[in-house]
């Protein structure tokens, strides 16, 4: 009997070592698998130009190109436009990447469904009547440029100070129309490597394409399209090569259909003149310092829902001569600041004043900063 249990706790304890050991070996197993990773050399990441065969054309991402073999289970399996992974010796395509199912843009742009509406607009109306009638009319009622005969504008160009609404007038008539808001600004439109901001404006009218009916609103345009005397240093030469995709793109025997163009810029005065001529941005769209009537429109807008005395907006306006929409907007934030301070709901007319007063000291001291 003690005999038959000594054989039993063998066999128990075999069956342990050998479960013991099968864990140890799937764990070796494991642990040299990551350890050949560490081991391996990286791939590089390359855009197929042109196939012939088993060989292809490759383009690195320092933009040089190179006519390199394809290994047999990819030969006719990759075409042209293709990112692939390349050995680093031979450059030998060796994998295809599937392709992304989301744009690289997206990590530049603000896709949206904008919220601003034309109420939200105040003193802009000769320029809220231009700018629908070069963006909203085409994609609200595109049979009427067909009957007549003509081709749809493409877009339009805001230009003026900052602050004065040239955001707003976009989003809204993007609002209006019912269209996607794809929105970018000028200076992430100039990458660092060779051909990046080439292929990004590619890819920017590629996404408003299977988005429309889009408007693609680029601020600070003037970061792209400036005139440039000297186009010498390599940096130069890549902001040209990607200024001369963006009117490539407009030009270009895609048709834009849906897609409409706002620009916006403080500086219209160094624009390349040849982003302003006709047939691209068809019409310009000056949006300047509001003026008296302007300025109450802009502070009706901003204190309406606002509690405040009996307070005369004509003081308020006299004493914002200059400013633009934004620093109104910013005037009535800071009056709502300082009642809530004083444990007050109601806005009277000294926080205004001191409002007032506060914003002109900020500008006055970034117009210091920037010339001094």
């Amino acid at each position: 009997m003690e005999g038959e249990l000594n054989i039993k706790k063998g066999i128990e304890s075999n069956i342990d070592l050998e479960r013991e050991n099968k864990t140890l070996k799937e764990n070796l197993i494991d642990l040299r698998r990551e350890l050949s990773k560490f081991n391996d050399r990286p791939l590089i990441v390359a855009e197929v130009k042109s196939v012939f065969g088993d060989r292809a054309m490759i383009r690195l991402p320092n933009g040089n190109n190179f006519v390199v073999n394809v290994s047999k289970e990819l030969v006719d399996k990759i075409g042209s436009c293709d990112m692939v992974l390349s050995e680093q010796k031979s450059l030998t395509i060796v994998d295809r990447l599937e392709k992304a199912k989301t744009h690289n843009v997206d990590s530049f742009l603000i896709i949206e469904k904008p919220n601003v509406s034309w109420e939200d607009l105040g003193g802009l109306e000769d320029q809220m009547m231009e700018i629908r009638e070069v963006i909203e009319l085409p994609l609200n009622k595109p049979e009427l440029f067909k009957e007549v005969g003509i081709d749809p504008p493409k877009g339009v160009l805001l230009y003026g100070p900052s602050g004065t609404g040239k955001t707003l007038l976009a989003k809204a008539v993007a609002a209006s129309t019912n269209a996607t808001f794809i929105e970018i600004v000028g200076s992430e439109l100039n990458q660092k490597f060779i051909g990046e901001g080439a292929k990004l404006v590619k890819d920017i009218f590629q996404l408003a394409r299977e988005k429309s009916p889009s408007i693609i609103f680029i601020d600070e345009i003037d970061a792209l399209a400036a005139e440039r005397l000297d186009v010498g240093t390599s940096g130069e030469r890549e902001v040209q090569r990607t200024f001369m995709q963006f009117l490539s793109e407009i030009d270009g025997f895609k048709p834009l259909g849906n897609v409409k163009i706002i620009g916006s810029t403080n500086r219209i005065d160094i624009l390349d003149p040849a982003l302003l001529r006709p047939g691209r941005f068809d019409r310009l769209i000056e949006v300047p310092l509001p003026k008296e009537e302007a300025r109450e429109d802009i502070f009706k807008i901003h204190t309406r829902n606002m509690k405040k005395g009996k307070i005369m907006l004509n003081s308020l306006v006299k004493e914002t001569e200059g400013f633009s929409g934004a620093d109104i907007k910013a005037v009535c934030t800071e009056a709502g600041y300082l009642a809530i301070r004083e444990d007050r709901v109601n806005v009277d007319l000294g926080d205004f004043m001191k409002a007032i007063d506060k914003v002109r000291r900020k500008d006055l001291d970034e117009s210091s900063g920037m010339f001094g």
